[in-house]
């Protein structure tokens, strides 16, 4: 129960932040393309009340992570932030803009892996500090969370990003009909994530991405 217990305390925060970040990148981009939907609804923002979802940032993270601590198995976090609205029909150039919208989210969230490892890297220039250790854990949870949640995101799936952006980059008959999936994209990816296909499809994806990300850092983790 306490590795439980210390477990969510070193991943909280960063998943917190992840999620947070995330969706106001969504946000800042829709209005710099023109769109300001989410700005007058208050979505621009780093304050992550705006943007939790109590099942999808909470609850299924959680049990996800409870249970593979349980089961002793690297287990596979998952989970999700309330969507922020983006009316595409309102950018400059909705077709080509949408790229850039789609692509913040996870840019941002590539943005917070590297973050992370500089916090790795204060936490190596502090050693006898009693913040030293749990800062690292915590930063080390940073990078991994903010890379499966880059690496998912930019899965070619509509209502995913890269689906969004798979959309925006398609000829516009293709894109339409490949829009057609978006109702059930959700569904599909569930049926992906608890049939372990998820996990091969985007597991060295994001073995790979945290492999380079903290070897340009000169870490090892």
């Amino acid at each position: 129960m306490d590795n439980i217990i210390q477990g969510i305390a070193i991943y909280a925060l960063p998943v917190i932040f992840a999620i947070t970040m995330h969706e106001a990148a969504h946000g800042y981009i829709a209005k710099h393309f023109g769109d300001l939907t989410a700005y007058h609804e208050g979505r621009i923002s780093l304050n992550p009340i705006r943007h939790i979802d109590l099942v999808g940032t909470i609850l299924v993270p959680l049990t996800l992570f409870v249970l593979s601590k349980l089961t002793v198995g690297a287990g596979f976090l998952f989970g999700w932030a309330k969507p922020v609205p983006v009316n595409f029909s309102n950018l400059r150039h909705p077709k080509r803009d949408m790229l850039w919208v789609a692509a913040a989210g996870p840019g941002a969230n590539l943005l917070m892996a590297f973050f992370w490892a500089l916090m790795i890297k204060l936490a190596i220039l502090i050693p006898d500090s009693s913040f030293a250790k749990p800062l690292a854990l915590m930063s080390v949870a940073g990078i991994e969370i903010n890379v499966i949640l880059m690496v998912l995101n930019l899965l070619p799936l509509p209502p995913l990003d890269g689906g969004r952006m798979a959309v925006s980059l398609l000829p516009h008959r293709l894109a339409y009909q490949f829009s057609r999936i978006e109702p059930y994209g959700f569904m599909i990816l569930l049926v992906l994530l608890f049939s372990g296909m998820l996990g091969a499809v985007i597991g060295p994806a994001i073995t790979w991405t945290k492999i380079i990300i903290v070897s340009m850092f000169g870490l090892y983790i």
